[in-house]
């Protein structure tokens, strides 16, 4: 007998103000170890071969890696899509002067029709963000829209947490490492590098 799986509800919403600043406040605390994988991000985007000139990233919060990116890219333009408003005008206070070179999207990738409009990005890019399905079970499908937007060749950068030894307790919400690169494969991408591991994250790098 087949039981239904159910979502895994979340603990917050961060539609709401004070939600969203009590997450940007915290976030970098509880992980210190979130900036490396910030400029790895970067390293990745840097070293290939064609120029990156337009990343979409999907859960953008507070602009955190989106701020990292524009940085460390200064010919680079992003789009940021994320269903919190509150989390929007969070990234537009950090990214100041870089504001110009970014756009806000206001959608969730819970839902079917989030890639509509958008397409031929260089990479899409996403940290921290996958589990907000709320079931891991729906990651394989997030992963074959996201391959749709992409322009032929180009990059995937996900990182989230995982579960198991040194990582997350609930293997409903998280996969284990494994899981990840399995799911990324099922999406049609041809190559799944494991980039970094650390502090109960793991970040992939797909083309």
């Amino acid at each position: 007998m087949s039981s239904i799986q159910s979502d895994v509800p979340s603990p917050i919403d961060l539609r709401l103000m004070p939600d969203a600043r009590e997450w940007e406040k915290t976030a970098i605390e509880k992980r210190p170890w979130r900036s490396e994988f910030f400029s790895t991000f970067a390293i990745e985007l840097l070293q290939l071969e064609s120029p990156v000139a337009r990343v979409l990233e999907l859960g953008s919060g507070p602009g955190f890696l989106a701020s990292h990116l524009l940085s460390a890219l200064p010919n680079l333009r992003m789009v940021l899509l994320d269903f919190s408003m509150a989390m929007h005008d969070l990234a537009r206070q950090r990214l100041g002067s870089m504001v110009t070179r970014a756009e806000f999207v206001a959608s969730s990738f819970k839902d079917a029709d989030w890639p509509k409009g958008l397409m031929n990005f260089d990479a899409v890019v996403t940290n921290q963000a996958v589990h907000e399905l709320r079931h891991k079970r729906y990651a394989g499908a997030l992963h074959k829209q996201v391959k749709a937007v992409l322009r032929p060749g180009g990059s995937y950068l996900v990182c989230d947490h995982f579960y198991g030894p040194g990582g997350m307790s609930n293997d409903q919400l998280y996969m284990t490492i494994d899981e990840q690169r399995v799911a990324i494969e099922s999406a049609g991408f041809a190559s799944v590098r494991q980039i970094l591991s650390k502090g109960g994250m793991v970040l992939h790098h797909a083309k």
